[in-house]
């Protein structure tokens, strides 16, 4: 099953898609095997971002003139293709997850798009890995889509290695509507986390009501 927005019916999904710019081929395929994947149950559905939002993401990259950016959680890939191949030529990714398997599909899609060359995997775990650079500014543009109890820790380590007007974008900060009424660990950590942001002067913040949430912060 493709990701959509808990918020829209299956209809209107299937209209949002249709009125933006579609996959290609390899982004395509690259859905469809991470969706059978996850009908044999090797891998949640869950931790895919939907289409729409890779559309997004891919626009945004291009829109900021990024030229570095950094990937916290990178699953299948689909989010790093579309942010690679936002940024221009001699532009780099950085993309921290642990997991070999499934980052080893990532690498096949990242060959076939033509990217590779300009995404570096780190395989471990994200923390000491994002600890360990420089902590000065590098990047022009984050994205974090890993464990979620960890996003606090993360933006707060993101903040002095990004660029003045740097762009973090947060996935899953709505939980399906749970911040509302948080049912477990993740869903308060995100919830106590979006309302920590919104008052946090270092950032301009916006929540949208994308997929499952998609957070912007612009660090001032």
């Amino acid at each position: 099953m493709t990701p959509r927005s808990f918020l829209l019916t299956p209809r209107l999904a299937d209209y949002v898609r249709a009125s933006s710019d579609p996959l290609d081929d390899v982004a395509a395929d690259l859905v469809r095997e991470t969706a059978e994947l996850a009908g044999r149950g090797e891998v949640s559905a869950t931790m895919q971002i939907a289409p729409e939002q890779g559309v997004l993401m891919q626009l945004l990259t291009t829109a900021l003139g990024a030229r570095t950016a950094i990937e916290i959680g990178t699953f299948t890939g689909l989010s790093a293709l579309c942010i690679a191949r936002g940024l221009p030529a001699g532009g780099m990714l950085l993309c921290l997850d642990r997991d070999p398997e499934v980052t080893a599909v990532a690498r096949r899609y990242w060959e076939r798009a033509g990217v590779a060359d300009r995404i570096e995997l780190r395989l471990g775990d994200a923390l000491p890995a994002l600890r360990s650079l420089p902590a000065e500014p590098a990047f022009d543009l984050a994205f974090v889509d890993a464990d979620k109890t960890g996003y606090a820790a993360y933006v707060e380590e993101l903040h002095p290695r990004l660029h003045p007007n740097g762009v973090v974008l947060l996935d899953n900060t709505l939980r399906g509507g749970r911040v509302l009424e948080p049912q477990d660990e993740d869903d308060g950590a995100l919830a106590a986390l979006n309302a920590a942001l919104a008052a946090d002067p270092r950032w301009e913040t916006a929540l949208l009501p994308l997929a499952d949430g998609l957070t912007l912060l612009r660090k001032r």
